[in-house]
């Protein structure tokens, strides 16, 4: 597995256009698909005549029509997220919350903005990812599987996890180790005091180039809460695994502090997404500065048993939590995730390469 030379490299030329924010009225989805060319491109596209050189002309596609199929994509594919995580929410206590999922757009500015934050942090990610892909190939060929919850070795270095997962056992020749990991950013309005936004950007593109380097496959979304009567909760999917760009990271440039946050309800619709990957492991992070609270009266102890059980429910399905507290709250956000999920992530500075390398454990 290769690893990727420089941001410069994996960074497209385009320069779409910006980002008009959150619309509350219907998009164009009604449009006629734009993957269908006019007649007189079609015909253009299969001339056969030649050019001046007596040899055949090459005939471009119609760009206007590539960037519309792109557009008309990235419309089913929020529709289809929108689809999903209403269903996942709909047996829950949120089933009555009205939701939208966002698919945020990149732009010329928020490259800019990538190049500029990830520039420091680029050396150490590669040197960590350098560190672990010959640990990843060793594994591979190795006669035993590790951090399993059962087996015929027990392995006492996997103690430090607390997850159970003390024991190794064999596995088939074909089998392989997996992670997939969950990254959600709580988008709260107080996100942007004492600097914790551009900490978690920086550390929302350490998780994001890690995970490519290594071939982690990788959810990051956003969620704020209240932004309107009709959008009481706001979801963000800024990466997802089910349709990939090179763009993505020139997403996670449109983290905000913006309202209020009804975590339970993000933590619920990662966790399904993660329970149904096919990865051995399974991690999902929260990042918050702060305990949840939302309308109409999730906070407190109804907030906190609400999310105790869903991190229960998914624990039960395979999932581990993490919670990077980067706030104030960090007291009330550990006693509601429990002491071995709780991460105190006080130094803004090296949070970035400290959350990375606490994933690299779990490979």
């Amino acid at each position: 597995m290769a690893i990727w030379g420089t941001i410069e490299e994996a960074m497209p030329d385009s320069n779409p256009e910006e980002e008009t924010g959150i619309a509350f009225k219907k998009a164009a989805d009604q449009e006629e698909g734009s993957s269908d060319c006019d007649s007189d491109d079609t015909e253009a596209m299969e001339s056969s005549d030649t050019g001046e050189d007596g040899g055949p002309r090459i005939h471009q596609a119609n760009p206007d029509a590539m960037k519309d199929d792109a557009q008309q994509k990235e419309r089913e594919f929020r529709k289809k997220l929108n689809r999903e995580s209403r269903e996942i929410v709909s047996d829950s206590i949120h089933r009555n919350v009205k939701l939208v999922v966002h698919r945020p757009e990149y732009s010329p500015d928020r490259k800019q903005e990538y190049v500029a934050l990830s520039k420091e942090l680029m050396p150490v990610i590669r040197e960590i990812a350098r560190k672990t892909l010959p640990l990843l190939e060793h594994e591979v060929s190795a006669d035993f599987a590790g951090r399993q919850y059962d087996g015929t070795r027990f392995q006492a270095d996997s103690v430090a996890y607390r997850d159970f997962r003390y024991f190794a056992k064999k596995r088939p020749p074909s089998e392989s180790p997996s992670l997939a990991v969950g990254l959600r950013i709580d988008e709260s309005a107080s996100m942007a005091a004492f600097g914790r936004l551009e900490a978690a950007k920086r550390a929302v593109i350490a998780v994001y180039e890690f995970c490519q380097m290594c071939q982690i496959p990788v959810l990051i979304y956003g969620d704020t809460a209240d932004v309107s009567r009709l959008e009481q909760v706001s979801l963000f999917a800024y990466a997802d695994w089910n349709q990939t760009s090179p763009h993505d990271r020139f997403r996670l440039m449109g983290i905000r502090a913006r309202s209020n946050n009804r975590d339970g309800m993000a933590l619920r619709i990662m966790a399904e997404k993660l329970a149904a990957a096919p990865q051995e492991t399974k991690l999902l992070i929260s990042l918050s500065d702060g305990q949840p609270k939302a309308m109409d009266d999730y906070t407190g102890h109804y907030a906190a048993r609400d999310m105790q059980q869903t991190i229960a429910e998914y624990e039960r399905k395979g999932i581990t939590f993490l919670a990077a507290a980067i706030g104030q709250d960090k007291e009330v956000i550990q006693r509601i995730y429990g002491n071995e999920r709780f991460l105190d992530m006080a130094d803004l500075k090296t949070f970035p390469a400290k959350l990375v390398r606490i994933i690299a454990r779990y490979l």
